[in-house]
């Protein structure tokens, strides 16, 4: 009798947000670790974030340019891995923190920073069993029309111009009024 493999149900990067579940405006971003304009966005992210408390949910996806960032795609696979225990957004900030630093040895370091306990963390990296999660993003992005990260959608909507606050922040109050417009009036008894 043959003994049957559990399948592990893996938390992909497109069902990873922070912010409110009920946020009335979601803010995707496709990107990568290594990059600078990304870490500069990841800043601005944060201020989104707190500015726009319970309005805006945040879902950010890998877009690794590996022909000149190598690191980007094994960064992104350690995020996904930091994932399955609850630990994406804590492997998020400190990868960007230590952007030029991301070799497989020190992304394990990185993830006992961020609170990651596997065992199997350096293994699932040098063989890659996230990597179809990274390339799903990417497929994605591609088919989204991304050309240059970091890029931004709110409400599945492309981001015009630079990732600045301005920006961000007028896109989503453009957003907040297309949602209040269509939330039907309450009535009167």
């Amino acid at each position: 009798m043959a003994l049957k493999k559990e399948i592990e149900e893996i938390i992909e990067p497109k069902d990873i947000f922070v912010g409110s579940k009920t946020a009335p405006v979601t803010l995707m971003e496709f990107g990568e670790y290594e990059s600078e304009e990304c870490a500069k966005a990841n800043e601005v992210v944060k201020q989104i974030l707190e500015h726009y408390d319970g309005k805006v949910k945040f879902n950010f996806r890998h877009f690794p340019q590996t022909r000149i960032h190598q690191r980007s795609l094994k960064a992104g696979e350690a995020a996904i891995a930091a994932a399955q225990e609850g630990k994406f957004w804590e492997m998020h900030n400190v990868l960007f923190e230590n952007r030029r630093n991301l070799g497989t040895t020190s992304l394990k370091l990185h993830s006992k920073e961020a609170g990651v306990k596997s065992k199997n963390f350096l293994d699932n990296l040098v063989n890659g069993v996230f990597g179809w999660q990274v390339q799903d993003d990417l497929k994605e992005g591609i088919d989204r029309g991304v050309k240059e990260i970091p890029a931004f959608f709110i409400n599945n909507e492309p981001l015009k111009g630079k990732a600045t606050y301005a920006n961000i922040s007028a896109a989503i109050e453009e957003a907040l009024k297309k949602t209040k417009k269509k939330a039907p009036a309450k009535q009167r008894a």
